[in-house]
């Protein structure tokens, strides 16, 4: 009995102990709970205020309209009102320029922050596949928080679902429809300024707003009454594009969210007259750039509201930008230069904007152009090639075929026919100061020689430095071996900088690379082969003595190739030949190397060198859209 009293009191303190303890350890979990709740719920806050603390973005698109068709870049026969006072509280890029001037390959430029010709997306609509490091902004946005409208043009000439990119794509997309307080970015697309606005159809019963007859014509297209009509029923699309901005800035107001909102305003691309759209003149590629900053987020932009700046910037650029003003991670595969936002880098020195032209539509050609602010050079790699026309599309105007025709009758200035014909020279040199339409081309002017060869070199680096597909001809894009054409371009065994040396030498015009080309059409490389072929093309006459090397290359087993030596073959002079070999490859080629084939025909039609009767005879197929409409105006005027 002693000793079971003598336990108890042990036992009680031990009891009371273990509850203590365990009452701590609950009041502790209960404290930890508490705390993971309180947590969560900031971080929820947090979230909820990182939404409100990024801005949201709305681009403007319209289409097909240079820089120099709206009031607020000093046309004054302009009524933009909307845009006018937009440029008024906003930053207004007067070097702003598309790298390339035709939708598709803009576009694809812009949604990935990456040129084109890095890409492999140089050629209109040629959706060609894309390795997945290449990330859209959109996805970077998405990925980040953000609601991504787009009403809703896409055209971003890669093999895929491009509507799939977006939370919502057609023309009911709109920034209402995302979730309280997340921030979005959306994009409105107008199409009143597209260049099928010029088209017969369009302006039936419509009269200009400007008097034709007392219009002011740049001085790079000829005084002609159809070009002048054009011009003026231009400026009435102008505005009615200009109606549109000012529907989207009024909802946006409505909507609370204007002070919360950088808006952007641009063309996708140069102008819808004559020598703009397609062409790498500043009509083609200096497009209109308007950013307005609301108060609440001016001190993202370096430049004060209202003000101008001069610097460069390009459609590459405006990925990273835009990522950059949302502080979202800029992908490392995207070239372009943060211009605003906190990201920002400031321009280069030496910085210049990077442009080219490839396959337009079912047109063949090759041209690229470096501009530093200052100067343009410009060069032609199919310089045997006249510069227009660059698509059949172009003939719905009246305009483009008035002056086609006054080219054909012989009743131009010199300075009007040079579109037509094949340039004199294989690079041009501008002056955009002080020749800002480009009329004076300085490439032979000896005072400019250092110049010309200082932008000659750095045309190359930068085609170099890109990884510049279009050094490959499109057909030869799926016969090379490597998943896609960017893919192949970075590997160790595509020697960029002879390949790019090679095709610089096949376009000199110059008789003593003769060698190297006939070199180059013997190496195992099918690429130095074409190019070497196509400096034969360049030289014509003057490369007889590779007429045997190119007789056999008739038979390579890439088309390409071959049809660049019948091409060559035409241009010595051995017509019989080339008809030969097209007579037996239109029937057997296929799309790409069925519309190479076709180019050499309807250069050859042209020249008399292939009657009615041999034309009739070529297949009727329809496999390719652009193939069927190169078939269909081999008859025609043009």
């Amino acid at each position: 009995m002693v000793a079971s009293t003598r336990v108890r009191p042990f036992l009680y303190f031990r009891l009371s102990v273990f509850t203590l303890v365990k009452n701590d350890l609950i009041h502790r979990m209960i404290g930890m709970l508490r705390l993971i709740v309180c947590v969560l719920g900031l971080l929820q806050g947090m979230l909820r205020a990182d939404d409100v603390a990024r801005p949201n973005v709305i681009w403007i698109t319209s289409e097909d309209n240079s820089a120099s068709w709206l009031g607020c870049y000093g046309n004054a026969e302009a009524k933009t009102p909307a845009l006018d006072a937009l440029a008024a509280r906003s930053v207004v890029f007067d070097r702003a320029y598309t790298n390339a001037a035709v939708c598709a390959v803009a576009r694809s430029t812009i949604l990935r922050g990456m040129h084109a010709v890095t890409q492999g997306t140089l050629h209109m609509r040629s959706r060609p596949q894309l390795p997945t490091l290449i990330i859209p902004y959109v996805t970077a946005l998405r990925g980040s928080g953000y609601f991504c409208t787009n009403n809703a043009k896409t055209d971003y000439n890669f093999a895929g679902n491009d509507a799939a990119l977006w939370d919502q794509c057609n023309g009911r997309a709109h920034y209402k429809n995302r979730r309280e307080k997340q921030p979005f970015f959306a994009v409105f697309n107008f199409t009143e300024t597209h260049e099928s606005q010029l088209f017969d159809a369009a302006l039936k019963d419509r009269t200009p707003r400007v008097d034709p007859t007392k219009i002011k014509l740049p001085p790079f297209v000829p005084d002609l009454p159809e070009l002048r009509s054009d011009f003026a029923h231009y400026h009435d699309c102008i505005t009615r594009m200009d109606a549109k901005v000012k529907i989207v800035l009024d909802e946006l107001e409505a909507s609370g969210e204007a002070e919360n909102t950088i808006v952007f305003y641009y063309s996708d691309h140069g102008g819808a007259t004559p020598r703009g759209k397609r062409y790498l003149y500043e009509s083609g590629v200096r497009v209109p750039l308007l950013v307005h900053f609301p108060k609440r987020w001016q001190h993202l932009s370096p430049i004060a509201v209202g003000k101008r700046s001069s610097e460069l910037v390009s459609f590459v650029d405006f990925a990273p930008t835009l990522l950059s003003l949302c502080e979202v991670k800029i992908p490392t595969s995207m070239q372009g230069r943060p211009f605003l936002g906190k990201a920002r880098r400031e321009p280069a020195k030496d910085d210049v904007v990077f442009c080219y032209a490839d396959r337009f539509d079912e047109i063949h050609g090759m041209r690229r152009a470096i501009v530093d602010g200052r100067y343009k050079y410009m060069r032609h790699f199919t310089p045997t090639l006249p510069t227009a026309p660059y698509s059949f599309y172009q003939f719905g105007q009246a305009g483009w075929r008035a002056w086609h025709t006054a080219w054909k009758n012989e009743t131009l200035k010199p300075e009007h026919r040079v579109l037509w014909e094949p340039p004199t020279s294989t690079e041009m040199l501008f002056d955009l100061q002080n020749d800002p339409h480009e009329m004076k081309d300085l490439s032979q002017d000896p005072a400019m020689q250092e110049r010309l060869l200082a932008m000659r070199q750095r045309l190359q680096q930068t085609m170099i430095e890109n990884f510049d597909t279009g050094l490959v001809p499109e057909s030869m894009f799926d016969e090379l071996g490597a998943t896609t054409i960017h893919e192949h371009l970075h590997q160790s065994s595509f020697d960029r900088k002879a390949i790019s040396t090679l095709a610089f030498a096949a376009t000199s015009r110059n008789d003593a690379d003769l060698p190297a080309l006939l070199d180059a059409m013997a190496l195992e490389d099918p690429i130095k082969r074409y190019w070497g072929a196509q400096g034969c093309v360049t030289l014509g006459k003057s490369s007889l003595k590779a007429q045997d090397q190119l007789k056999k290359l008739l038979d390579d087993k890439h088309p390409a190739v071959a049809v660049s030596a019948a091409h060559a073959l035409w241009r010595q002079g051995d017509a019989e030949t080339a008809r030969g070999f097209l007579s037996k490859a239109c029937q057997s080629l296929q799309r790409e190397d069925l519309l190479l084939a076709l180019n050499l025909v309807r250069l050859m039609r042209k020249d008399g060198q292939l009657s009615d009767e041999w034309v009739t005879k070529l297949p009727k197929r329809k496999n390719n859209e652009y193939v069927q409409r190169i078939l269909s105006e081999l008859k025609g005027p043009y």
